[in-house]
């Protein structure tokens, strides 16, 4: 049995104002299911963080970075999130959604409450808490930092 912890690259993509983020699938099985969270995934083998985020962000949303900046890893005993950020350049309607439910543009105030509105589901669904925490981790240390 392979006790190491499995290794994932996500993206804070942004605006001036605003976060990009996916709503998940509503699987059983997954994590956060049904909540919103940064787009990515599993690194496959051999593969570096970097390479990975930026394949993520082309399956999943057919979006290419100008470029992309390491923020920093979050690591525990069951995953090590890579976690890496860049700005949005293009509009939403110019992303194709290839992964999750929904995508949308939340605000810093919906972030630090936790949840934003689907218009595709027609609720407001809940952060999952990891990503939330990156996510106020980023802002603070771009207010202190001047990182985007």
């Amino acid at each position: 049995m392979n006790d190491q912890p499995i290794e994932v690259a996500i993206a804070i993509l942004y605006t001036t104002d605003q976060f990009l983020l996916q709503l998940r699938d509503n699987i059983p099985g997954i994590v956060y299911p049904g909540c919103w969270g940064l787009f990515g995934g599993h690194l496959e083998a051999g593969e570096v963080p970097e390479a990975a985020v930026k394949r993520e962000l082309i399956e999943e949303i057919n979006y290419s970075p100008p470029s992309v900046a390491q923020f920093r890893s979050y690591v525990n005993a069951d995953v090590i999130r890579h976690v890496y950020h860049a700005p949005l350049t293009v509009k939403l309607n110019q992303l194709v959604l290839g992964e999750g439910l929904d995508m949308g543009l939340l605000t810093l105030e919906e972030i630090r409450q936790g949840k934003g509105y689907s218009e595709k589901a027609d609720q407001v669904r809940p952060l999952g808490s990891i990503h939330q925490q990156i996510l106020l981790d980023f802002i603070d240390s771009t207010i202190h930092n001047s990182t985007i």
